[in-house]
């Protein structure tokens, strides 16, 4: 009996318990008020909506400490649904096959595509040759890579190319398979800086589409595609460079260099000889794929073609081209996968039963009367939390249009309050659900979802207050004003 008990784990029991606790607080507590927005209009949060709210709760705690795998508590997410008569069967698990999780399933094989034509590796030694043996560079080489591939690409994309390279990177480092401070700080900081380098230009993401569609209904002005670049870059760029000292400061590498790997990448990398054709089949079939998502932003013919079913073409051509094979097929990190299904299903689920809504609406009212500095931060801090939560794209949906509504009485441009939302929709640093980034950086299992959660705490800080000196001081002096008139 005594060797039984030594067995159990006593800390994962704890949180399926407070997992379940918190569920059972929320599902079976009374009505809770109205949401009233600044028009008057009531949005009353319904008993559906009231247990949307406590499954995500459930799902949040055993997301973050894994009391089982990820892929897990996303099917019970599904599950909770149906038995408890939220939403239909045919909806919650519809929601696992949404486009957007067939455009991660698409991003993950162009990334086993690279890896196996051997362009990861080409790609991976050259950047090496030319950053050197020490492993502070290494980080800087990575995390630039990183940021300028989101510029002309969509960001899951972008980590699914970067993912191998970083693999074949961190495999030169001595320590295969094993956990250390420089791979956790190599494929979180993968993660962060693809959201960082994703609100620069409007082709890192749907949401500045979205976001700026919002803007132009109700204010009637239209925000252009460098003009939005102008204000994005700095804020994007900075936190790059500003991540590069975070992972160095959190997790510094063991070692500050890595003696002699010149001259072993170098004849590593004289064993590739020229590019091949199946490398440039890749290639070529990539940055076509890459050249139409691209084109969707400026030509109409295109924009009927939904991403992904222009990214899936890819993964038709490589199996057609026998660039993969069927083994390849079984490699996709289902897990992952089911992460992203999971988190689709919620993310629905908060705005079918209009908890998302009755969230920010409550949020909106809490903050309107505290000022117009506080007011723009705090939409930000909402925003931020709940593109942790749902799909960013939702986050802003949900809220953009009320906090544009309110700026003008305080006398804040709508201009701020935009750009403040898309700066803190593409970097949602504390879930492993926030992002695409996030997910696909996890498989490398060199940190856990608690490890990345703590690492996203200090980061969201310092997102905040990098926002708050360009929302002040930096995007005033760049022709943004803060203040009306």
């Amino acid at each position: 009996m005594a060797r039984l008990i030594s067995r159990i784990d006593w800390k994962r029991l704890a949180f399926i318990f407070l997992g379940l606790g918190l569920f059972s607080i929320v599902y079976f507590s009374s009505a809770w008020p109205d949401a009233v927005d600044p028009e008057g209009k009531h949005f009353p949060l319904t008993q559906e909506g009231k247990a949307t709210l406590a499954l995500f709760l459930l799902a949040a705690i055993w997301w973050v400490f894994e009391v089982v795998p990820i892929g897990v508590t996303s099917i019970t997410i599904g599950v909770v649904q149906v038995l408890f008569l939220i939403r239909p069967a045919k909806v919650a698990f519809g929601d696992f096959m949404d486009p957007s999780v067939w455009f991660i399933i698409g991003s993950v094989v162009i990334g086993m595509a690279f890896s196996k034509s051997g362009l990861t590796k080409r790609m991976a030694y050259r950047m090496l040759l030319l950053v050197g043996e020490r492993t502070s560079l290494i980080y800087l080489g990575c995390f630039i890579m990183t940021a300028s591939l989101t510029l002309i690409m969509v960001h899951t994309a972008v980590a699914a190319a970067i993912y191998p390279l970083v693999m074949t990177i961190y495999a030169l480092y001595g320590e295969p398979g094993k956990p250390t401070r420089f791979g956790k700080g190599l494929f979180i900081g993968m993660a962060f800086v693809a959201g960082a380098g994703s609100i620069i230009t409007l082709l890192g993401a749907a949401r500045g589409a979205v976001a700026i569609e919002f803007f132009y209904n109700i204010t009637g002005r239209e925000i252009g595609f460098f003009e939005l670049s102008k204000f994005m870059f700095p804020v994007g760029m900075t936190m790059v460079i500003l991540f590069w000292v975070f992972f160095m400061v959190i997790y510094p590498p063991e070692q500050k260099t890595i003696p002699g790997l010149k001259e072993k990448v170098r004849a590593l990398n004289a064993t590739l000889g020229p590019i091949s054709r199946t490398e440039m089949l890749t290639l070529g079939i990539v940055f076509t794929a890459i050249l139409v998502l691209s084109l969707r932003s400026f030509i109409p013919v295109f924009e009927q073609f939904h991403k992904s079913a222009i990214l899936l073409v890819t993964t038709v051509l490589f199996f057609l081209l026998k660039i993969l094979n069927i083994e390849d097929l079984e490699q996709i990190p289902w897990n992952i996968v089911l992460l992203f299904g999971g988190a689709m299903s919620i993310g629905f689920c908060l705005w079918d039963t209009q908890a998302a809504s009755w969230l920010a609406i409550q949020f909106v009212g809490f903050i309107e009367n505290a000022g117009p500095f506080i007011f723009v931060l705090g939409m930000a801090f909402f925003v931020l939390m709940m593109t942790n939560l749902i799909m960013n794209v939702a986050a802003i949906a949900i809220s953009l249009p009320v906090a544009l509504k309110i700026a003008p009485y305080l006398g804040v441009t709508p201009d701020v309050v935009l750009f403040a939302s898309l700066v803190v929709a593409g970097m949602p640093f504390l879930l492993i659900i926030g992002a695409a980034p996030n997910a696909i950086a996890y498989e490398s299992r060199q940190f856990t979802s608690g490890e990345f959660f703590k690492a996203g705490v200090p980061a969201s800080v310092m997102l905040l207050l990098v926002l708050a000196a360009f929302v002040r001081f930096i995007w005033p002096l760049m022709g943004m004003p803060f203040k009306l008139g």
